[in-house]
C-alpha cells in the first residue's frame, strides 16, 4: 500500500461518527467523505431516481460514498484520497451494522465513472428492498414463464445459476430453493436496472456481462415495464424504452 494512501487512511467508524448524513426528498440517507470524483448535481439525481415506496424499505440504512473502502481482515478502512492504482483489498462496496443501523460504503473511485456507482448503489437498494419486502407475485409470474419458455440469457450472474440449478433436478421437479432465489435475484437486478434507465440513458449493449449471456431484449423489456408499474418513477423522472430500427 502506497504512503500516499497510507497516510489518507480512516476506519469506517470514524467516517460514520464524523460525516453528517443527509436525507433525500424521496427519504434515502446519505453522504459523501473525501475526494469522490462525482459532481454533487450526478450524485443528487442517483439518489433522488429512488422511487419512494423502494425508498421507504431503507429506514435505518444510510449510503456512505467514498474515495474507496478497503478490506483489512474483521475492519474496514477508508481512503480519502489515493493517486495511482487501487490500494490492496480495495473492494466495490462494504456493509457496516453500527447500533441499530446499517451503512453501506460504495467506491465511488474504484467504479470510476456515473454509470457504474449507479448500477453499485442501485444493486445494493435492490437487494435491501427485496431482502425486506420478499418478491412481488406478479413479477414472480412473468419471470417464470420466461424461464419455462426457455428465454434466452438472464440479468445476472447469480440468476443464471440459479436458473440452471431450478430446471435441472434430473427428476423432473423443479428445486423450489433455488427457484426462491432465482426469482428474488431476477427482482432485484429488474429494479436496479429499471432505477439505473430512469436516472440514465442505458444502452441494452452497455449491460452485457462475458460470464453470462444477457437476457433478450424483449424479456427484459417486459421485466422493466413490469416493475415500472409496480413502482412508477418519482416527478420530475420517467421510464421509456426505445427500440431501435434495423436498417
Amino acid at each position: 500500500m502506497s504512503q500516499a494512501v497510507n497516510a489518507q487512511l480512516r476506519t469506517a467508524q470514524e467516517i460514520i461518527r464524523d460525516a453528517r448524513v443527509t436525507q433525500a426528498p424521496n427519504g434515502v440517507c446519505y453522504t459523501t467523505a473525501g475526494e469522490v470524483m462525482l459532481p454533487s448535481d450526478d450524485l443528487e439525481r442517483i439518489i433522488n431516481t429512488v422511487p419512494r415506496p423502494i425508498a421507504a424499505s431503507l429506514d435505518r440504512k444510510a449510503f456512505y460514498f467514498v474515495p474507496v473502502a478497503i478490506g483489512d481482515g474483521d475492519k474496514t478502512l477508508i481512503a480519502e484520497r489515493f493517486d495511482g492504482d487501487p490500494p490492496d483489498g480495495a473492494i466495490c462496496h462494504r456493509n457496516i451494522d453500527s447500533g441499530n443501523s446499517q451503512c453501506v460504503f460504495i467506491s465511488t473511485r474504484l467504479l470510476d465513472e456515473r454509470f457504474a456507482i449507479a448500477f453499485e448503489f442501485y444493486i445494493n437498494v435492490g437487494h435491501a428492498f427485496v431482502d425486506k419486502a420478499g418478491i412481488s407475485p406478479e413479477f414472480a409470474e412473468l419471470v417464470w414463464s420466461q424461464a419455462t419458455s426457455n428465454v434466452r440469457g438472464e440479468t445476472s450472474l447469480d440468476a443464471h445459476e440459479f436458473r440452471k440449478q431450478a430446471q435441472t433436478t434430473g427428476s423432473g421437479h423443479v428445486d423450489e430453493k433455488a427457484k426462491s432465489d432465482y426469482l428474488a435475484a431476477a427482482f432485484c437486478d429488474s429494479i436496479a436496472i429499471y432505477m439505473l434507465a430512469v436516472c440514465l440513458d442505458v444502452d441494452y449493449y452497455e449491460l452485457r456481462e462475458r460470464e453470462y449471456p444477457l437476457l433478450a431484449p424483449s424479456a427484459l423489456a417486459a421485466r422493466l415495464k413490469k416493475i415500472a408499474e409496480l413502482f412508477p418513477p418519482n416527478p420530475g423522472f420517467q421510464f421509456d424504452i426505445f427500440y431501435k430500427r434495423r436498417s
